[in-house]
């Protein structure tokens, strides 16, 4: 390749979609919540020794160190009504230290405390709601240390009850919530649970100025129908997630084994996938497997995680793909009958790729580096986040043979670009330079030869992704149409990569097509007399020895 010794890093190029979307602007959540949710599991069998359990566990697990900070406690955890003041009361049984005690405890652990409310009369269980008490259950919860707030909307839990404010946008009276909590002066998490499909909401197009992550769909199962279900409904909203709002795809299954009927639970494969896709989604990773110890387990609603399944929830690569401070989240390559690529940016200008096998049977799925939004690069390193190995794509293709029901998970990086000082390139059968018409940029300029005067259209440096750029980097040189054909005009182009733009000076001065070798950068006519002066077009022709196919630097 025609590369100078004096190489130096240049063109850092990021390709990428539009900024996510800005967010409630409440300090919190900037990247998506992970932790724990009762519900799934234990239902409204929750209590204070699970709860005191649970956080034990993760922070001695590594779900802690890996970032699973929140401990959510879901419906039923409260009494059937409110005290002589109006206050929502812990349920005695399940509580018995008060609700203040357990944020405390889970404190302890440098954990977070979450609690389920709604905005309605009652709870989907029939608890007391917050309708009408926004700003004594704010200040409440504030009180308690509570950090994060689960908000779901059970209208249907008591339809004979109804009042006007009831049935105002779910919209407003999610606000109403909003502002209580931030009039505590505490940073509590919003989290809207509700059921957007069966309501006729949507609140991803609202919640951003609401709260901090929403439900974008009714609630789903174990199986991998469920997530399969959620996945699509998430992939044309990306546009509504970033930074302090997220889409919210309901909690994770890996590990769920309550329900052991085939097909009901997630298999080891599926289990990778679905934190593989959820990270993609920029989703929170909320579990609703049992967190605890096999003693503590025995014998309960719920089955303590496997090794395997809690090594999915630790896997630190694809965690960091969530957590990602860029914010953005991933959108759909490609689908082919269930064989789907995914692509997620990343700050650092890196691109996540998750090949994702939604089918019965092994597959291969493949694209390549610019489908994925990728610039040209010399190559790609390819990081399997699953299978911990590295690899390397010359010519960017990305490509895998993915288990049924599985995901192959990379995280992407071009190589760097290096580019060599500029210099003139010289026609042996003229002594002219290679010039871009008349100092012009504009892609289509035409390249011809031209007395050598220094200027910077007459300037070309090549890289390590084997172009020539003109304007110290700015454009290529390239074919036609991206032709090959002989007699094809040579042009200046943007730098796409492509077969046209690659060139190769050998030892004896021939600059050939780095693709096709028998294809030589030829001044037209070049070898008759009349061939060699000011303006004549510079074309590719098969290489044929002659003194208007040989080029020297200066």
């Amino acid at each position: 390749m025609l590369v100078l010794s004096l190489a130096v890093p240049a063109l850092g190029v990021t390709l990428g979609s539009a900024a996510p979307a800005q967010a409630l602007d409440n300090g919190v959540a900037r990247t998506p919540p992970m932790g724990w949710d009762d519900w799934n599991t234990f239902g409204c069998n929750v209590t204070e020794q699970l709860v005191e359990q649970t956080a034990d566990f993760i922070a001695s697990s590594g779900l802690e160190q890996a970032g699973y900070d929140y401990v959510d406690i879901d419906d039923c955890w409260m009494a059937s009504a409110r005290d002589a003041n109006g206050n929502l009361v812990a349920n005695p049984q399940k509580f018995p230290d008060g609700m203040a005690a357990v944020a405390a405890y889970v404190h302890s652990k440098g954990l977070k405390l979450g609690l389920y409310e709604s905005p309605t009369l009652h709870t989907c269980q029939g608890f007391p709601g917050s309708l009408d008490h926004e700003q004594q259950d704010a200040a409440l919860f504030a009180s308690w240390g509570v950090d994060l707030l689960k908000y779901d909307n059970c209208e249907a839990s008591d339809p004979s009850q109804r009042v006007g404010d009831e049935k105002l946008p779910l919209e407003t009276r999610d606000g109403w919530m909003r502002d209580a909590l931030a009039a505590t002066g505490r940073p509590i998490v919003l989290s809207l649970s509700l059921q957007p499909q069966a309501q006729g909401e949507t609140p991803w197009v609202w919640g951003s100025s609401v709260a901090n992550m929403w439900r974008i769909d009714g609630d789903r199962d174990a199986s991998f129908a469920g997530l399969l279900r959620l996945v699509h409904d998430d992939l044309s909203l990306s546009q509504y997630a970033g930074p302090g709002g997220w889409n919210d795809i309901d909690m994770l299954a890996t590990g769920n084994d309550i329900d052991t009927a085939p097909g009901a639970s997630l298999s080891y494969d599926q289990e990778k996938s679905e934190l593989s896709v959820a990270a993609i989604l920029a989703a929170p990773l909320i579990s609703g497997a049992d967190f605890r110890s096999a003693g503590e387990s025995a014998g309960t609603a719920g089955d303590p995680i496997s090794a395997q399944a809690l090594s999915v929830y630790l896997n630190k690569g694809v965690i960091a793909v969530d957590q990602d401070s860029l914010g953005e989240q991933g959108t759909e390559v490609s689908d082919d009958n269930g064989l789907d690529v995914l692509r997620r940016t990343l700050a650092n200008g890196d691109v996540a790729v998750a090949l994702f096998n939604e089918t019965g049977t092994p597959a291969t799925i493949s694209t390549t580096a610019a489908a994925v939004g990728l610039p040209p690069a010399p190559g790609y390193t390819l990081d399997d986040l699953w299978a911990n190995t590295t690899s390397t794509s010359q010519d960017g293709s990305i490509s895998a043979t993915v288990p049924a029901g599985g995901t192959v998970m990379y995280r992407v990086t071009p190589q760097p670009l290096t580019i060599s000082p500029a210099t003139e390139l010289v026609s042996a059968s003229s002594g002219r330079c290679l010039d871009a018409y008349d100092n012009q940029t504009a892609p289509g300029t035409k390249i011809e030869i031209w007395d050598c005067n220094g200027g910077y259209n007459q300037q070309w440096s090549a890289t390590s992704a084997g172009d020539l750029r003109a304007y110290q980097g700015a454009d290529c040189l390239g074919t036609a149409g991206g032709s090959l054909a002989w007699g094809t005009a040579v042009q200046l182009q943007p730098c796409d990569g492509s077969a046209s733009q690659k060139w190769s000076l050998n030892s004896s001065g021939y600059l050939t097509n780095a693709t096709q070798s028998g294809l030589c950068l030829d001044v037209t006519g070049g070898n008759l007399p009349s061939g060699n002066v000011d303006g004549t077009q510079v074309e590719v022709y098969g290489c044929n020895g002659g003194a208007n196919q040989q080029w020297t630097r200066q």
